[in-house]
């Protein structure tokens, strides 16, 4: 039977997100006060605020995560690579790469494992996690197969559902699937349309370990009505 995480015991599992390519400044160290105030498990930013944002997280529990190939999943390893490696001396903690989503469909296991370990022995080099992004809604169901066994072979720490750019999101049924693949061993985070407490932890009861939300604030219960409706939906 699967335990029922209260509003608090849910925040240490939601990366605080602003992806939006207009998110400005101000909002940044919005995020970083409020997940410092709730002890979220990361604030996950673009690049462009990585150095930002590992300055103010300095000292607290929550990490500084960043996006790499991101949405799209369709740049170069050596691109994705030289990301990663940027991020990471700027001080990123965690890394979300997008999976080359045409050669998993294609069922190319071995170009989708290489890059995948390509990018997670950068990541875990400067001491950092590195989660792969499937982006199911684009992927057939033996394509969400090939990337979770390929991220677990490669070394990568977590998979991940989606990027919230590509219409669709985390569903139950493809956390059960990716849960059934590698749970246990691999973290899961359900990403995209998760707006509220109830989507938190459905995504919870079928196997996710992380939750990336816009509407972590949503989720546990304490968001500001001066700030609600500021961050971007993820």
């Amino acid at each position: 039977m699967t335990q029922t995480l209260s509003p608090s015991e849910m925040a240490p599992l939601i990366d605080h997100t602003a992806l939006k390519p207009d998110t400005d400044e101000a909002t940044i160290r919005r995020l970083v006060t409020e997940a410092k105030a709730r002890s979220f498990a990361a604030v996950c930013i673009n690049p462009r605020w990585v150095s930002l944002v590992a300055a103010e997280l300095d000292g607290s529990t929550v990490k500084t995560c960043t996006v790499v190939g991101f949405p799209l999943g369709a740049t170069t390893t050596a691109s994705k690579l030289a990301e990663t490696v940027e991020a990471v001396q700027l001080g990123a903690e965690e890394v979300d790469m997008v999976v080359d989503i045409a050669a998993a469909n294609a069922g190319d296991k071995e170009y989708v494992e290489a890059q995948i370990r390509a990018l997670a022995d950068a990541a875990h080099a400067g001491g950092a996690i590195l989660k792969v992004i499937l982006e199911t809604v684009l992927l057939s169901e033996d394509a969400k197969a090939l990337v979770c066994r390929a991220a677990e072979a490669a070394g990568a720490d977590f998979v991940k559902t989606s990027t919230g750019f590509a219409g669709g999101g985390a569903t139950v049924a493809d956390i059960a699937l990716m849960h059934s693949l590698v749970g246990g061993r691999l973290g899961i985070k359900a990403s995209g349309g998760v707006r509220s407490y109830d989507d938190a932890a459905a995504m919870v009861a079928a196997g996710a370990t992380r939750i990336g939300a816009s509407s972590g604030l949503d989720i546990v219960g304490h968001r500001d009505s001066s700030t609600s409706g500021a961050a971007d939906s993820y």
